[in-house]
Parts: structure tokens; sequence; C-alpha cells
């Protein structure tokens, strides 16, 4: 028997007048860790008047740094695998994961190897010379081994979304700038100092001929670490400091204004690297930020680091999973809790994941990570494509926090707030127990309720009406 129509009525009259008129709704999006629900779109709650005691409290009054954006890196091998996705699977993709249309996540920030990495099909340099010769003059500079694959990846991404913040690191200066003459292991000379920045400058130049703005260089990948089967070099901070002071900074400054230097780019073990390297003042003077890494240390080295040194901004730019850490719903909580939640409210404005795509077989690669994951995995066979944990990790923020957006005060344990340019909110929050939990959220003197599944991430989003 239906329900008569008048009665619905009376239901719904009911509930509105359970709800008051300025009670603002909350919407919900959830990730579970069974994967039962995956950025699932979970029932509304209602921010209204409530004397509630808090789990968590959102002063919206307090505001800490703006946000340029959440992705992952265009590696050799992402770039690889998604040129060769038939086009109309191709563009889907880019779509789904630089746009904010439909099912879009509205990745804002990228990174770009300069030369290759473990992830490319061989190793390379953009001025590669035989052993024993050298190119002081830059003669043979060219970036054509990335003009079939990252570049139209990258310049695909930008025309979905125009305000992709894009960075670059190198993983290792040509050979015959190095004491060891090969991308493998060494460490700069001094005498190439001003060979590398103009090699630095020249990316820069050459990225921008074809559309593609480098935001900000890093001048070395993980430079304490020198890998024994892919390109590295060791870059300890006092020849960091001399080379940023005395060639790379004043070269950006006088020609590329716009391209920003972070230093570091390595984990957050030994946050006293960075720290030399900005007490250094005239190296400081052109150093915008320091960049970190997740495979050793505490994330909390970043909110230390900025708190000696305020003025400098702090930026997340590199963490992999892979098959050895195999459980999905632990991977899900540290992706979201350590990388998203704690990573910002330890001041980075920007969260980069490793590896955009990866095949099946974990690569392509040649040396180094040989069980790393993707954001997504894409079936070099097939094209089909799987969306890893890290793509839900990334989508909780990429979709709901917008670039120029801005961290707010928040209390209570594994969550964090921001608020965008538009005046909405989001919130994410974390529950790593394996029961569900209740909590309420405050807002001035607002509130919401809400019960989060065990082993789930959500994302909050609300507006406040005038």
């Amino acid at each position: 028997m239906q329900t008569p129509r008048f009665i619905l009525s009376v239901l719904a009259a009911i509930a509105a007048l359970a709800s008051p008129a300025h009670a603002a709704p909350v919407q919900a999006w959830i990730t579970t860790g069974d994967q039962s629900q995956l950025l699932a779109r979970a029932p509304d709650a209602r921010l209204e008047t409530s004397a509630d005691a808090a789990a968590i409290t959102v002063d919206p009054s307090t505001r800490y740094q703006e946000i340029a954006g959440f992705g992952a890196a265009i590696t050799d091998a992402s770039a690889d695998l998604i040129q060769h996705l038939d086009p109309a699977r191709r563009d889907a993709l880019l779509r789904q994961l630089f746009g904010r249309e439909g099912e879009g996540i509205g990745l804002s920030f990228t990174r770009l190897t300069i030369g290759a990495s473990d992830f490319s099909r061989t190793h390379y340099s953009f001025d590669d010379m035989p052993p024993g010769q050298s190119d002081p003059q830059l003669k043979h500079f060219s970036i054509d081994p990335q003009k079939n694959t990252v570049l139209p990846t990258v310049k695909a991404a930008l025309a979905i979304n125009p305000r992709l913040k894009v960075v670059a690191s190198p993983w290792s200066a040509p050979g015959w700038m190095k004491t060891s003459d090969s991308l493998v292991k060494g460490t700069l000379k001094p005498a190439a100092f001003d060979a590398f920045a103009r090699y630095l400058g020249r990316y820069v130049a050459a990225m921008r001929e074809q559309g593609v703005t480098i935001s900000a260089l890093t001048l070395q990948n993980e430079p304490h670490f020198e890998p024994d089967n892919y390109p590295g070099m060791r870059v300890d901070p006092h020849k960091r400091a001399a080379f940023i002071r005395d060639h790379l900074g004043p070269l950006l400054a006088r020609s590329h204004p716009g391209t920003a230097i972070f230093d570091w780019d390595h984990n957050w073990d030994e946050p006293e690297s960075p720290a030399i390297v900005l007490s250094d003042p005239r190296a400081a003077q052109y150093v915008s930020g320091i960049a970190w890494h997740c495979y050793g240390g505490d994330v909390r080295a970043q909110g230390r680091l900025h708190d000696l040194f305020p003025a400098k901004d702090t930026w997340f730019t590199e963490c992999s999973g892979g098959r050895w850490a195999p459980d999905w719903s632990k991977n899900l909580q540290y992706f979201a809790k350590t990388l998203v939640i704690d990573t910002t409210r330890n001041w980075a404005r920007g969260v980069l994941f490793w590896n955009l795509a990866l095949d099946a077989n974990d690569g392509p690669h040649l040396g180094g990570c040989k069980d790393c994951r993707g954001v997504v995995t894409i079936d070099a066979a097939t094209g089909a494509v799987t969306r890893n944990v890290e793509y839900y990790a990334l989508a909780h923020a990429s979709r709901f926090v917008l670039p120029g957006a801005h961290r707010i005060a928040t209390t209570g344990e594994n969550s964090v707030t921001f608020v965008n340019p538009d005046g909405s909110y989001a919130l994410l929050v974390a529950n790593g127990d394996a029961q569900p939990r209740a909590f309420t959220v405050r807002v001035g003197a607002e509130a919401f309720r809400y019960t989060l599944p065990a082993a789930s991430v959500a994302t909050f989003t609300w507006r406040v009406a005038p």
C-alpha cells in the first residue's frame, strides 16, 4: 500500500519545522577502509545552534597558510603510459584527474623531473656528453627527450586546469658537471656551479617556450642520497647555500623572476640541513620555501622548521606507496591523515605524491624502486585504469579545497579545515579506529553531529549564510 501523498506532505512539513531556516546543510563524502564507500556521497548533517560539547572546534577567524593545491608527479613513466592511451581514454583520464566537472578531482599541483629519474626508460640529462667531454656553453642542451611524453601530458593538464602549479627537480646534473663524470653518484663540481645554474635557467626558458611555466625549482632531488643504479647527486647544505647564493639565485632573479627556489626536497629526518641553508642570509634571500619527503623522520619536523623560519613557505613534494604496504585500509589512513591532514597542519602549502601513474608491473623504471605504486595504475595492454588508495586520499582534499584556500584553526586530532576563496568550508577528518566514531564539530555558536564508519576518511563541506 502506498503512503498517501498528503501524509508525505505533513512529514516534510514536520521535518522543515525541526530544521530551523538558518541551519546550513553540511555535505559529507566518505571513503572506508573496506572500500565499500569510495569518495561516496553520504547523508547530510546540519550546522545549527547547539550547546553540545565539541570534539572538533573550527575557528574561521584564525587563518594560516594559503593552499596552492594537491597532486602527484608527472614522471617519464607516468607520461609515457598516459600518452600511449587511445585519445578518448587519455582525455577522460586527464579530465578526471585535473578537471572539476563531473567526477573530476581537481588536481592543481604537479612536479616534473629535469632529466631522468628512476622512473624513466633510459637515464639521460638535457645535455649529455661522451665520457671525458664537457659542454660548458650548453651548446647541446635540449629538452627533446621529454617532447613526446612529459610535455604533451603537462600541456593537456594545463589546458584542463590553467591554475595547475608546476614545480621541477633534477635527479642529477649532467655527468660532466660531477665528480663521477656520470649521472649516477657523485657530487657537483664547484667549477660547474655556473654551468649548472645556466642549465636550470635554460630548462625554465625552454619550458616557457612550450607554454609551461615552472613556478619553482629545487636544485636537487634528495641531495643527501647517492643511489647506485639511477641518477642522483649529493649536495651538502653548505654547497647548496653557495650555489643558490652565488649562482642560481641571482640568475633566476635576473632572468626568471617568477620562478622560486625550494631548498632540501628530502626527508623529515634531517631538518638541520635546510636550516643551515636558511641560516646563510645571502642564500636565504633567494629561497622561498622548504620541500619535504616522507621516507624518514616525522612530519612535525616541517612545523618545527617553520617556527624557526616563519617567513619561508613549506611544501610537501614526494611520497610513494607500494607493494611493501599492501593493507588498503592502513594506507588510506596514512595517506589521508599523515600526508594530507598532518602535512597541511604543519604548514604545507601544497602536497605532492610521487608517480601520477604506473603500470601493473610498477613501472616502467630503470633502477630504483621496484614496487612503487602510482596514484592510478594503467594496464599497458588494455588501457584500463585502476584508481588506487592514493587517488582517494588526494581527492578528499583536491576536490574540495580550491587553490587560494586558507587553512583555518582547528582543534581535535586527525582533522584539518580550510576556507575556500568562494567562502565555502572543507573539513577533513580521519577515523582510524576499528569502531564507528561519533563526534560534534563546532563553528562559532553552531555545530553539527556526525558518526563516521570505522577506518574511514571524510570530507565535510558547507557554506555559512550571510
